[in-house]
C-alpha cells in the first residue's frame, strides 16, 4: 500500500514574496536604464530592453489573473505603447498590484490545476507562476548586459 506524502518547501505566500522581489529588482534594472537607451540600445540584434519589459507586462499580470479566473486571453505583447520610462514603470507598478491581488486568491489546489495559458501553453499553474518567473530573470539578465555594455553598473542581483 503506497502512502502519500505531502511536503511544503515553499508557501504560496512565500513564492509571492520571491517573485515580487525579483520584480523589484528589474523595475532598479529598468530605472538604471538612460531614457533614449531603454527603448532604442540592443546588442547583437535583440530587442532593446523596454520591449523585453512589454514581453515581460504582456506575461505576468494577464498570466496569474488568467490563472486566477479561469478567463483566457489571448498572449498580447504588443498591446501598449509607451513613450517614457515613466509611463513604462507606472504600467510596471500596476501590474505588480494586479499579480498581489490576484496571486492572494489562488487556492492550493488551484496552483496544481492544468492551466491552458493564453490559449497556447497547457500545463500545471505552477509550472506557469515558475515560468512568469524565470523568464523575467532571463530577460533582467539581458538588461544587466545592456548596462554594462553602457558602462553603468546594474543593482546588485541578489538584493531582491
Amino acid at each position: 500500500m503506497e502512502t502519500a506524502i505531502t511536503a511544503t518547501v515553499i508557501n504560496p505566500q512565500e513564492l509571492l514574496v520571491h517573485w515580487q522581489g525579483h520584480r523589484s529588482l528589474t523595475r532598479r534594472v529598468i530605472e538604471a536604464f538612460p531614457e533614449k537607451e531603454l527603448f532604442e540600445f540592443s546588442i547583437g540584434g535583440m530587442r532593446p530592453f523596454a520591449k523585453m519589459i512589454l514581453e515581460l507586462l504582456a506575461i505576468g499580470g494577464p498570466g496569474i489573473t488568467e490563472i486566477a479566473t479561469g478567463i483566457s486571453k489571448p498572449f498580447n505583447e504588443g498591446g501598449e505603447a509607451f513613450s517614457s520610462k515613466t509611463e513604462l514603470l507606472k504600467k510596471w507598478d500596476k501590474e505588480t498590484e494586479v499579480i498581489n491581488e490576484h496571486f492572494s486568491s489562488l487556492t492550493l489546489d488551484k496552483f496544481h490545476e492544468m492551466n491552458n495559458l493564453f490559449g497556447e501553453y497547457n500545463f500545471p499553474a505552477i509550472n506557469n507562476i515558475l515560468y512568469f518567473i524565470d523568464n523575467e530573470i532571463h530577460h533582467r539578465g539581458q538588461g544587466y548586459v545592456y548596462l554594462r555594455a553602457l558602462g553603468i553598473e546594474p543593482p546588485a542581483f541578489w538584493e531582491r
